[in-house]
């Protein structure tokens, strides 16, 4: 458990490092461009034009970085401040200061932002230009002088430390034993703790000294997981033989490196040949003088090329580094797959990948098994999530919606995956649930979506059912759900249940709160919040349209008292995963008493007009009228 928590803790750390720096990778690619075509070395030498280097290196990147670390904590005025205070970082040292303005950049949003809590509601009106302006530039003036006179020099000596360590190993040929660390840290996804808190760093510095650095393809090196890859397109079976080569191209090509990570997962032992083919190409960039000269982001091939100094020499050292890692890799990774018991799931792998990374992959769905065609005669459509109160009871009562306006005679229920009827021949879940439910009914047509609220898959199944559709009994059966859950939902939705313009810094402190709220009222008990905060951590509970529904786990629903919800308004929104929620419904439901005024609440939700003017109420009873009159 406490090596689960160190692994989880170093991932979010590299998750925060990464988002201060993939926000502006076209700042880094446009200097690294400049540095390309104009430096002495470049492909068009221009002594004027190459000014513009030290001074984006130095000043631009570490200010973006800052301001955007800042805006992570605190919006607008956390990078204002975090912008501020990086600013003392940068002038109270010769080297670039990315670190320093991973720090300062944060820092500075933190510090504002508690000195704005402390004095929320203290202020009196008319003042509040006056506060917000002097407290954002004393607090940043006060930490920028902090930053000068000691982040600085600690981050300079930290810096200096490890550019001396990285030398010895150059010096000594242990360069290409990092490989041991770095190739297994990107299927554990804790690359970017590694990539942007060290690599980055050091390589930035080593670039402005030397004119390129040989760090900055430790991790992006695509030749490791490409020769994975073409081993699987010669040796793998099913499935994984398959589609590896359309894995292959997004992976050299795209710099999409996580698409290659189900592969390694299937077979284990294929994390040798991505380590020795990592060693095999560092070294071949030690011993031919490797490097770049920019942030090659994505890593891919085409990057790697872009960022390669402008002279035959270091085309030759990065091609042969990348193409001497594939072809390692692929006779390692050919051994084993040839030599081992074959037993591919690379559905189940492409699961197990995106439960390490934590959130969902944007390519796992490009690597796993396609649908075939919309069974026909469909009678039985069933929406499926975890404990089957809350988003499949949203999304089921959307495309019931559209069902009807169809005329379809097609049943719409929801309920949780482990209950699933055998006889359901559409199944609709969130994109990390379905292989749960393919599992559960693999002989039903499967439809993956990502937003419940809005997902253009209902209209196209609906199109679909259109052009085959034989008339059933199930009219009857998609009102069952309503009918039989009309016990006093006048109650669900009271106006003390009810709370506007509330801030959060974080969707679990947001749901701490909805879940407060549910103990406070009787509805649930206490240990039902853990559960919220679980069930959001399976899959999260955001549902489209700024909209974010907590609720329990399916094993929770026993902590249900009795139904009940929660609306919170939160205007600035609060982060879920990368997504802005603005509207939050916390819900504990039982017996299905929820079912018919959340979905009330789903159909009002689709509707973005309605969720501007819910988010823009001025009281609880005007907020409830909105969702109330649909």
């Amino acid at each position: 458990m406490a090596q689960s928590n160190i692994k989880v803790a170093v991932q979010k750390f590299g998750n925060f490092l990464s988002s201060m720096v993939m926000p502006n990778i076209g700042a880094f690619i446009a200097w690294g461009l400049i540095t390309a075509l104009f430096i002495p070395t470049g492909f068009f030498p221009n002594e004027s034009l190459a000014k513009l280097v030290d001074p984006m290196v130095k000043y631009l990147l570490p200010l973006l970085i800052g301001y955007t670390g800042g805006k992570l904590v605190h919006d607008q005025r956390g990078g204002v401040v975090g912008a501020i205070a990086t600013m003392g970082v940068i002038v109270g040292s010769d080297i670039p200061m990315f670190l320093g303005a991973m720090i300062m950049g944060p820092l500075g949003g933190y510090i504002i932002k508690k000195f704005d809590q402390f004095i929320e509601g203290k202020v009196k009106t008319g003042f509040e230009m006056l506060i917000n302006n002097f407290s954002a530039g004393i607090l940043g003036g006060i930490l920028a002088i902090l930053a000068f006179l000691g982040v600085s020099p600690a981050v300079d000596g930290f810096t200096g430390a490890l550019v001396v360590g990285v030398d010895w190993m150059v010096a000594h040929g242990l360069l290409p034993l990092t490989s041991i660390l770095i190739e297994p840290a990107k299927i554990l996804f804790l690359n970017n703790a590694i990539n942007h808190g060290i690599l980055s760093p050091i390589g930035a510095e080593q670039i402005r000294t030397n004119g390129q650095s040989i760090l900055l393809l430790l991790e992006t090196n695509p030749g490791p997981g490409l020769g994975i890859l073409l081993a699987y397109c010669f040796f793998g079976k099913g499935t994984a033989k398959q589609s590896a080569p359309g894995a292959a191209i997004i992976h050299f090509i795209g710099g999409i490196h996580e698409i290659y990570f189900p592969y390694v997962l299937m077979r284990p032992l294929l994390i040798i040949a991505a380590i020795l083919g990592g060693m095999s190409g560092v070294f071949t960039f030690v011993l031919l003088g490797g490097g770049l000269q920019a942030v090659a982001s994505p890593g891919s091939i085409l990057a790697i090329l872009a960022a390669t100094p402008g002279n035959a020499g270091s085309y030759v050292a990065n091609i042969s580094g990348v193409l001497v890692a594939a072809i390692v890799s692929f006779i390692v990774g050919s051994l084993i797959l040839k030599t081992g018991k074959q037993t591919e799931d690379l559905d189940e792998a492409a699961r197990k990948m995106q439960e390490m990374k934590g959130k969902k992959s944007s390519v796992a769905g490009s690597v796993t098994k396609q649908q075939g065609e919309v069974p026909a005669s469909v009678q039985k459509i069933v929406f499926a999530c975890d404990a089957g109160m809350g988003s499949s009871a949203m999304g089921a009562s959307l495309l019931r919606k559209k069902v009807k306006q169809a005329n379809l005679n097609i049943s719409v229920t929801n309920t949780a995956i482990s209950n699933i009827p055998s006889d359901a021949q559409i199944v609709i879940t969130q994109e990390e649930l379905t292989p749960r439910a393919q599992n559960k009914v693999p002989d039903a047509y499967h439809i993956s979506v990502d937003n419940f609220l809005s997902s253009p898959e209902y209209d196209k199944l609906i199109d679909q059912l259109k052009n085959d559709h034989t008339t059933s009994k199930a009219e009857e059966e998609t009102k069952v759900s309503a009918e039989n859950n009309t016990d006093s939902n006048d109650g669900l939705l009271k106006e003390e249940n009810v709370f506007l313009n509330q801030h959060f810094s974080s969707k679990e402190e947001a749901i701490r709160f909805a879940g407060s709220v549910l103990v406070k009222g009787g509805y649930v008990e206490e240990n039902y919040v853990e559960a919220m905060i679980e069930r959001d951590n399976m899959t999260s509970t955001y549902m489209g349209n700024d909209v974010a529904i907590p609720h329990g786990t399916e094993e929770a629903k026993k902590n249900v008292l009795r139904s009940g919800f929660t609306v919170i308004q939160v205007p600035e929104g609060v982060d879920f995963d990368g997504e802005k929620v603005r509207l939050i419904f916390g819900i504990a439901g039982k017996d299905g008493t929820h079912l018919e005024i959340l979905s009330g609440i789903a159909i009002t939700c689709s509707d973005m007009d309605n969720i501007e003017k819910m988010v823009h109420a001025k009281s609880a009873k005007e907020l409830m009228a909105i969702i109330q009159r649909n």
